[in-house]
């Protein structure tokens, strides 16, 4: 597990605290902010575990290094953009489907969840 993989599970952890936070407290605000954290968390978790596997197959491989260290900076750079994307869905829409984004949370925050605490089996 690298620092990206670490700080993006942080991160989306945090994001899921906050956002019970806001609903607790009704605070549009804080919903918002838990939500945006949450996708730009697991968008780092996503870049951190593409950057692990890139660097698996560069030590397998190291004729493909180049080939490898486009395609990371591929993922990240699509990776940031989904971010940036859900993070500007989410603040339009969370006014208009608050039920469908409260589940879609939900959802997400349990499959974290399971992650963290299972893990990756091989």
């Amino acid at each position: 597990m690298n620092t990206h993989e670490w700080h993006g599970g942080a991160r989306y952890v945090g994001g899921k605290v906050e956002t019970v936070v806001g609903d607790a407290v009704d605070s549009r605000d804080w919903q918002v902010d838990g939500i945006v954290d949450q996708v730009a968390g697991a968008a780092e978790n996503l870049y951190g575990r593409a950057q692990s596997v890139a660097e698996d197959a560069i030590d397998a491989a190291p004729h493909l290094a180049a080939k490898g260290r486009e395609a990371v900076t591929d993922a990240a750079d699509r990776a940031a953009e989904a971010a940036r994307h859900g993070k500007r869905v989410v603040a339009r829409s969370l006014d208009e489907q608050p039920v469908l984004w409260a589940a879609v949370a939900a959802a997400a925050g349990g499959y974290a969840l399971a992650w963290l605490i299972h893990g990756q089996r091989d």
